[in-house]
Parts: structure tokens; sequence; C-alpha cells
């Protein structure tokens, strides 16, 4: 399981169980993988976190939503996200994430748009106060 990507001690058990093995084996399983040191949450915290904004272009919010919806522990998702967010600058990221959206397009021509990215900016993890100033700079009408 762990040969083709990182998982999470939760998400391991999960899948354990799911192929029918007992608590006790499953239990012995993840000490043995924790003692080899093939399984770390907080290294797997920081791969989504990595994965989750450097190719997905996604917000904090979204970024630490996904890492605690694989079973990591809130302070550790924070961690992982406060520290891949000491190198990464927001405005920049948000700007990445509208253009990839926008598919070369400089301008929002209409409010069903505006209305349309703001929903998905926001659903990406993007703070709502940020991602409306971002979109009035580009919108077509004063």
């Amino acid at each position: 399981m762990l040969a083709r990507r990182e998982l999470s001690e939760q998400q391991i058990r999960d899948r354990l169980t799911r192929k029918g093995h007992e608590e006790p084996d499953v239990d012995a399983a993840v000490e043995r993988l924790r003692g080899e040191r093939a399984l770390d949450d907080a290294r797997v915290a920081e791969a989504i976190a990595r994965t989750e904004t450097g190719l997905r272009k996604r917000g904090r919010l979204r970024v630490q939503m996904q890492i605690e919806r694989a079973g990591i522990a809130k302070a550790t998702a924070r961690r992982a996200v406060d520290e891949t967010f000491e190198g990464i600058d927001d405005a920049a990221l948000l700007q990445a994430s509208l253009a990839k959206r926008l598919r070369g397009r400089q301008t929002i021509e209409d409010d069903r748009e505006l209305e349309r990215l703001y929903r998905y900016l926001v659903s990406q993890g993007f703070e709502p106060d940020r991602v409306l100033e971002a979109l009035r700079k580009i919108t077509a009408r004063p």
C-alpha cells in the first residue's frame, strides 16, 4: 500500500480493516511500520500540503482540510500547513489558481462568471475577502 504514495496511520488502519484483518493484527502492522519509519503522519501531512499547493494551487484552508481528511491530527496538520505556507506567497497562489481557471483570459465579463469564480476560489481554500479583492481587479465593468 505504501509503495505508490504516502499514507497516514488512519488510512492504513482503514484499508487493513476493510480487507478483513483483525484489530490486533492491524495494530501490530502499524507498530511495525512506525518502527521501520515507513509510516509517519508528519511526513504524510507535508507531502499532502506540497501536492495541494504546488500542483493543485489550493489555499491554506483547503490544504488543512485535505490533511485532516487523511486522518491526521489537527495540530500536525496545522504545523505542516504553516511550514508549507512560509515559503509561499498567498496572493501569488490565488492568482495562479485564478489564471488556471480563466485559461488565458484577462477579464471577467459578467456577474454570473464572477459568482462562479468566487465560489470556486473559496472552495479551493482561499479567504473570501482576498478572493473578492482579486476578482474586482479583473472585472470588466467598473
